[in-house]
């Protein structure tokens, strides 16, 4: 795999449970440096449209032709808005690598979107594959080899144990909300 390539890391703005939608930040990185491009689309809080959205957002883009790899910041966002995975990659024809800083308590995840009627969302986490451990991360993925999947999220890296994209989408997103950009991606 070349060094040289180009990825998409995504992640969501900060909201809070009153708003109606979260800025969504996608950000095309070649390797692990060069920034070559910012896409942007807007999802609902606890929505149902994260996959479409990401979808359309990628698919209308100048960068798309480009794009190797579409990296999350984990399976949803704004809250409960689970992505698909699977559609994700089918309808882009892009690898997906959801990215996940620690493991997450799936059996809660789970009980919560129970709790609250959700269960479609629950469908989605358990079609997305188990959560593994690559290195210092965790991850999920669709469309993509687990060897070539190591090798993607290591090319992508610079600093951080997460890919460079994302940090720089997470960057975006809550300087953009904030005014100045906050927290660990």
């Amino acid at each position: 795999m070349k060094r040289e390539i180009r990825v998409l890391g995504v992640d969501d703005s900060p909201f809070s449970k009153s708003d109606k939608e979260s800025l969504v930040i996608g950000t095309v990185l070649r390797g692990s440096g060069l920034v070559e491009g910012i896409l942007s689309t807007k999802v609902h809080v606890d929505g149902s449209d994260s996959t479409d959205k990401l979808v359309s957002m990628v698919n209308s883009s100048k960068f798309k032709k480009q794009l190797r790899c579409i990296m999350l910041d984990g399976i949803a966002l704004a809250g409960f808005n689970v992505i698909d995975i699977n559609k994700l990659n089918r309808k882009t024809d892009i690898p997906v690598i959801v990215v996940i800083r620690k493991m997450p308590d799936i059996k809660k995840i789970k009980k919560t979107l129970a709790k609250l009627g959700m269960e479609q969302k629950i469908k989605l986490i358990d079609a997305a594959g188990d959560v593994v451990k690559k290195g210092n991360i965790y991850i999920q993925y669709s469309g993509l080899a687990s060897d070539k999947v190591s090798e993607m999220i290591e090319i992508s890296r610079y600093y951080s144990y997460i890919p460079e994209a994302i940090r720089i989408s997470h960057m975006i997103a809550s300087g953009v909300h904030y005014g100045e950009s906050r927290g660990k991606p």
